[in-house]
């Protein structure tokens, strides 16, 4: 018997929602191109959705009287501007704008309507060891990662 089933990885991650599951899942097939892949309702309540995100399962809930405990999550993308633009017109707020870091990543970081907060990285570069030494090294890269540290994720409150 498999430890996973196919489909699924290791970490499968969970997004739980006061009651607004049907609208994040519509906002991470908007703003993701992700497939739903079934829910369970009852009375307006989904008490079990999933959702394909590239080749990641996500998992979500309603747990109306919950208190709201945002999800945290991570994207590799085709192309971040554009992920990015998508997000902010469906009401995403950006916290970090698009920036390249020493590794190779362009990092941009959102907060969904919902309070969830998203770290979207495109690979632009594939430095060899020689070249993540340089970079690391470099202050330009240095104040990058400082800006993409700084951010402030959750609303004021």
């Amino acid at each position: 018997m498999k430890i996973v089933p196919d489909g699924y990885h290791t970490v499968t991650p969970w997004i739980i929602s006061a009651g607004d599951t049907a609208a994040i899942i519509d906002f991470v097939v908007g703003v993701f191109d992700a497939t739903e892949l079934g829910r369970m309702e009852s009375d307006g309540v989904i008490g079990h959705a999933e959702v394909r995100i590239g080749d990641s399962v996500v998992l979500m809930f309603d747990r109306p009287g919950w208190p709201h405990t945002p999800a945290f999550l991570r994207l590799y993308v085709a192309d971040d501007a554009d992920v990015l633009r998508r997000a902010v017109a469906r009401g995403a707020t950006v916290v970090t704008e698009p920036t390249e870091l020493f590794w190779g990543d362009r990092v941009s970081r959102f907060r969904d309507p919902f309070g969830n907060l998203w770290w979207i990285h495109q690979r632009v570069a594939e430095p060899t060891g020689e070249e993540l030494d340089r970079r690391l090294a470099d202050p330009a890269f240095g104040r990058a990662m400082e800006y993409v540290q700084s951010g402030e994720f959750l609303p004021a409150g």
